[in-house]
């Protein structure tokens, strides 16, 4: 499915999160899709099962997954309508990285390519 960077400062359920947010975000998952269950997913990372526990109770607080009692966790289906605080917290975050990249030299033209890049399913990491 995807790789962790085990050397990276970032813990590994927060590197866990952001990947499964990324495929959750560019429809490689979809919605009501079925994720592995914490056993496969840590035996096929080799991570301690806690380690994805809290990854998938993290997603399933964020709205990004759901579980249901024996049969595992899903991929929640996207209610834009249902997320207007994380979407309002989301829009500031952003003012203030946009913010900081004009400060830092980046023009309007090179903010609106990186967009172009996300709208098209293109990573820069």
């Amino acid at each position: 499915m995807f790789e962790l960077d085990i050397r990276s400062r970032k813990p590994i359920y927060e590197q866990l999160i952001d990947k499964l947010k990324q495929l959750i975000i560019h429809d490689v998952l979809k919605e009501d899709e079925k994720l592995p269950s914490v056993r496969e997913l840590a035996q096929q990372l080799t991570i301690n099962p806690n380690t994805i526990q809290k990854a998938y109770r993290e997603l399933e607080s964020q709205g990004y997954i759901y579980s249901l009692k024996g049969k595992g966790s899903f991929v929640h289906p996207s209610s834009k309508n249902g997320r207007k605080e994380e979407l309002e917290k989301v829009r500031e975050e952003l003012k203030e990285l946009f913010a900081e990249a004009m400060y830092l030299g980046m023009s309007r033209e090179e903010i609106a390519e990186l967009l172009k890049d996300v709208e098209g399913g293109e990573r820069h990491d």
